[in-house]
């Protein structure tokens, strides 16, 4: 059973890792309350899934620039101190949605402009925490540590949409909006009590030719860049979380009217997490598995599977939410593995000196594709509607990751016991 449940030595290993862990789980709740508040405010104000779609992509622009110049940041100075600079920005523009939602501010444009510069601040902050763990950490015990990372992630993705949910019901967008201020204290403690971790080999200040060197490395790198391009195929095709304020509110709704539907949207938010959260307890094995690459195709295309399925449940017997959040879940638990093991393969086959900017890239993919994937979702779904938008981006995913890796096949034997990017 042992060998079976959650390696947790990572937490026991480094104090410090500890602590940064417990400071992004916490202040993640917040988050993901703010995140169902903007999407359910942006609905309530247009009735239109498309624009929820565009919350993503004011975002996409933001996060390229912030991912591709923040990880030559990463590679150039202290990564505590880019981590914690980064992580002010957060806060402060957290603040700025409590300011707008007090002074009754009904703008849909202002929202797109709060979450572009989430979206950059949010570019910066990522890679430098990532660019930490094989500082914190021993190689061996990075997959552990990528797990237990999703794990946090998807425990503020289940418990942030359903508290939101509720809390947006009970007292409007303004309280998610508050409380995620609040919990974001937990994520600046964690980082002002790392130590320094400069990078292993000083670089110097990062310019447009810095940016361009990560793009060039990346070219000799085939086993990095193909972890991008499948999960792209996933997350640009069939990222379903802009269809449901509109699944909520219409497939789904609880009652007619109002704020009603917000429960149910907030179950739909955490339903992915939920299943990796699932995922997660018996994630044991995933440090005894060596074929990475093997295991990111089977998750992926399991992921899709599971997206089509939601479509599948919403077009022959809708307004049964149940159904509709286990295919959810097995989605998010799928994802989960995958992510798990791309992490990885970025971590241990990129040299120290290109890793800031190779997390840069990485959350340009993880983050960017699902906001590039909310507006392609969003579009499709006007012109066939939400189930088959969802049915249509699951296929979508599955035959963009089969003909990659028929094209790239040496993917598929990528060992993580001899890393190479």
């Amino acid at each position: 059973m042992r060998k079976l449940l959650t390696d947790v030595r990572p937490l026991r290993v480094s104090p410090a890792y500890r602590r940064l862990w417990i400071g992004q789980a916490v202040s993640g709740f917040g988050q993901q309350m703010s995140v169902v508040a903007v999407a359910w405010e942006v609905w309530t104000l247009t009735e239109s899934s498309f624009s929820v779609g565009l919350v993503g992509l004011a975002g996409l622009l933001p996060l390229i620039v912030g991912g591709l110049y923040g990880g030559a940041l990463v590679d150039a100075f202290d990564r505590r101190t880019v981590a914690l600079a980064s992580a002010i920005g957060l806060w402060v523009s957290a603040m700025a949605l409590v300011a707008h939602s007090v002074a009754d501010v009904e703008s849909v444009g202002f929202l797109y402009a709060v979450v572009a510069v989430q979206a950059l601040f949010f570019a910066v902050n990522n890679p430098a925490r990532a660019a930490m763990l094989p500082q914190l950490l021993p190689g061996h015990l990075l997959p552990a540590a990528n797990a237990l990372g999703m794990a946090s992630t998807n425990l503020s993705f289940t418990v942030g949409p359903l508290v939101g949910g509720a809390l947006i019901a009970w007292r409007g967008v303004e309280a998610a909006y508050v409380v995620d201020v609040l919990l974001y204290v937990a994520a600046l403690y964690s980082v002002v009590r790392l130590p320094a971790l400069p990078p292993a080999t000083k670089m110097p200040v990062p310019g447009i030719r810095s940016v361009v060197d990560g793009l060039r490395f990346l070219r000799t790198a085939p086993n990095i860049a193909m972890s991008f391009v499948v999960d792209l195929c996933a997350m640009v095709f069939a990222q379903p979380r802009a269809l449901f304020p509109a699944l909520a509110a219409t497939v789904y709704a609880t009652s007619g009217g109002g704020d009603a539907g917000a429960s149910s949207l907030g179950l739909l938010q955490a339903s992915p997490a939920i299943g990796s959260l699932l995922a997660f307890v018996v994630s044991g094995w995933v440090s005894r598995v060596h074929r990475h690459g093997v295991a990111i195709v089977v998750a992926i295309v399991a992921y899709g599977v599971s997206v089509a399925a939601v479509g599948f449940s919403a077009i022959g017997l809708p307004g049964l939410l149940w159904l509709a959040v286990t295919f959810l879940a097995l989605s998010g638990a799928a994802d989960m593995i995958s992510a798990a093991y791309r992490s990885t393969i970025l971590q241990s086959a990129a040299p120290d000196e290109m890793r800031g900017r190779m997390q840069g890239l990485f959350i340009v993919v993880v983050a960017g594709g699902p906001r590039l994937g909310d507006f392609v979702i969003g579009s499709v779904a006007s012109l066939v509607g939400e189930p088959w938008a969802m049915v249509i981006g699951g296929g979508l995913c599955i035959t963009g990751v089969l003909v990659s890796v028929a094209l790239r096949r040496r993917f598929l034997a990528y060992d993580g016991r001899h890393p190479t990017p």
